[in-house]
């Protein structure tokens, strides 16, 4: 009898740690919300929708999917090196990553407003390498002033979802991070509408992301005059964790409370600014707010640039995989979170 009391007592004591495991965010594993699956992550989900303020796959449940954002695509940045199929790879087989960011430069030297096709070329290969590992993958329109080349964004969209809007890994978000002096009401809002319209010609169904002002912040002023009579729209909310705290968590609760569906589409471990020190404590709170909503979260990012939001170490290989000499801290950290998600 002692050895059978005994024995309960250790599963007992082994039940009880695990579960603490389990929610302790602080030792950086997030329990999984979804079963363990081996299939892809366009296999299992399938064609995304928006409903409420979820997104859900074509079972209809609820999914959060995780992942990397590149850095600008612009023509003698440094960073475009990344975009090639074999960094895609990386990320999808060896950081399991569900979805990846497709950060299209829209302005500044060597843009696509510059560069057409060089620029054309690098999304494509990354867009062609996500679905070919069947990951989902996000075409963003990088810039802080896409108002002032409505035409160009209008050409480009065109282009991407005549051809890929039939696959159900793409994903368009139309306007990074407006400035914060730009109008929601009279500039954001009008021009995204006018971009959402250019592509559902094309594309009835794929999601769309919209830049909210304040570098995609004010998800308050679009929940307050969301953009009615469309389907399948997220609304971009971006942090920097060293900088952003409870204020702008508090700006997010509002907008899901009023109905507004979000996606974090770029996000840092350090200040707005893409260097100082990486806030641990900050990012952890902001996964806990991740999970308890349910959203989906892209890190910025692939690059080895000399600032603190690299997650790459300067020289670092173009394709991957990455040994953890070749990641910074922030990488690392990252890394963690986007495999256990």
């Amino acid at each position: 009898m002692r050895m059978q009391l005994f024995i309960i007592y250790v599963i007992m004591i082994a039940a009880s740690a695990s579960f603490s495991y389990a929610k302790d965010i602080n030792s950086h594993h997030l329990k999984a919300s979804f079963k363990s699956q081996k299939t892809s992550p366009v296999a299992h989900h399938g064609q995304l929708s928006v409903d409420g303020t979820f997104i859900r796959d074509v079972k209809k449940e609820v999914i959060s999917l995780a992942g990397v954002s590149l850095f600008w695509s612009n023509t003698g940045w440094g960073q475009e090196r990344f975009y090639n199929s074999e960094a895609i790879a990386s990320f999808a087989k060896d950081w399991k990553a569900g979805i990846i960011r497709i950060a299209m430069g829209a302005q500044g030297t060597g843009s696509y407003l510059e560069k057409r096709k060089a620029n054309l070329d690098r999304v494509t290969s990354v867009i062609d390498a996500a679905i070919a590992n069947e990951i989902y993958v996000i075409v963003d329109w990088h810039s802080h002033q896409a108002e002032q080349n409505l035409d160009a964004a209008i050409e480009f969209f065109t282009f991407i979802a005549e051809r890929y809007g039939n696959t159900p890994n793409l994903i368009y978000e139309i306007y990074n991070e407006p400035l914060n002096d730009i109008s929601w009401e009279l500039i954001v809002k009008p021009y995204s509408e006018t971009i959402i319209n250019a592509i559902r010609k094309i594309d009835p169904n794929n999601l769309i992301i919209v830049g909210t002002p304040s570098w995609s912040q004010d998800v308050d002023l679009a929940a307050d005059n969301p953009i009615l009579d469309q389907h399948n729209l997220l609304y971009a909310l971006h942090f920097y964790a060293a900088s952003h705290k409870n204020e702008l968590r508090e700006k997010a609760e509002y907008a899901i409370s009023k109905g507004l569906p979000l996606i974090i589409s770029e996000w840092g471990t350090v200040s707005s600014d893409g260097d100082g020190f990486m806030d641990e404590e900050s990012t952890l709170e902001w996964l806990r707010f991740i999970r308890k909503n349910n959203l989906t979260h892209l890190n910025w990012a692939v690059s080895d640039k000399n600032e603190a939001a690299s997650i790459l170490t300067k020289g670092a290989d173009s394709s991957g995989p990455w040994r953890p000499q070749d990641l910074t801290s922030s990488g690392k950290f990252v890394q963690k979170i986007i495999r256990e998600w």
